[in-house]
């Protein structure tokens, strides 16, 4: 997962979390995957392969300690330094954003959402959520949690409330829960879906989705010939939305942070 980041050395966070690491600096492997630009195999790979610098020169060797000083370059992008703490944000998105940084078209991205001292702290999405859904995303510098996150082996699951136009036939709730296959063939997990009239004649369902397949709820509601008419993501892993207003974000508690990393097997002295 590339990003474009730049060489500034330190960022800042209104909760001190450490990245772990002691006076010696960190090792090149651990801080190109912390840099959230790839795995930290693929770094190691990219390493052997002469494809990284610090400050200049070909370094061959994952071991290598990085000091804040220090210039990383990858395939001749350059990467920030590791920060000395990590920002962690929950945003409620509204539709018609997009989840990116920048986008060619001008459309609003969730970075219109956040204040200028959290633009600052060089976070960016964690996964995505389409241009007409809404709810959590999470957005982070921390690019160790951000890889758990999108590996299958940590997928969290993910809770949405979805209102569907009419009623919703038994047969398609089921097909759902025990697991049906998209046309594109993809075949995917049992769905857990709780259903409930409304008094408008809509129904509503609350999903939980246990993979991380593009658009998936979508994709299940147009081979089922169902009409979403709103799709919030609600829960992340051990995150809840609340009552947080749509187009708001707030920085996690320590809690949520702590539940977060446990979440995703990572311990840290914070711990």
């Amino acid at each position: 997962m590339k990003k474009n980041l730049s060489c500034s050395a330190r960022t800042s966070m209104p909760y001190d979390v450490p990245s772990g690491e002691g006076a010696e600096g960190s090792r090149l492997n651990k801080f190109i995957a912390a840099s959230g630009y790839c795995s930290r195999r693929k770094a190691d790979e990219l390493i052997f392969a002469g494809e990284v610098t610090v400050n200049g020169q070909t370094e061959l060797s994952p071991g290598r300690r990085i000091l804040p000083t220090d210039e990383i370059m990858v395939g001749g992008q350059c990467l920030a330094a590791l920060p000395m703490s990590f920002s962690y944000i929950m945003l409620h998105k509204p539709v018609q954003v997009m989840c990116t940084l920048h986008d060619p078209q001008g459309r609003p991205t969730v970075l219109d959402c956040l204040t200028r001292s959290m633009r600052q702290t060089r976070i960016y999405p964690v996964g995505r959520l389409d241009y007409f859904s809404e709810g959590l995303l999470l957005l982070t510098n921390d690019g160790a949690l951000a890889q758990r996150l999108m590996h299958p082996r940590h997928h969290q699951p993910k809770t949405y409330d979805v209102l569907i136009r009419g009623q919703v036939p038994p047969t398609a709730l089921e097909e759902m829960r025990r697991g049906m296959t998209l046309a594109e063939g993809e075949k995917l997990r049992p769905v857990e879906i709780e259903s409930r009239m409304q008094a408008n004649g809509h129904t509503r369902l609350r999903m939980i989705l246990h993979q991380g397949v593009n658009r998936q709820i979508r994709r299940m509601c147009r081979d089922l010939g169902l009409t979403i008419l709103r799709l919030k993501r609600i829960r992340l892993g051990p995150l809840e939305l609340g009552d947080l207003p749509v187009g708001e974000s707030r920085f996690l508690s320590r809690q949520e942070i702590a539940a977060l990393l446990r979440a995703v097997d990572i311990r840290r002295q914070e711990d």
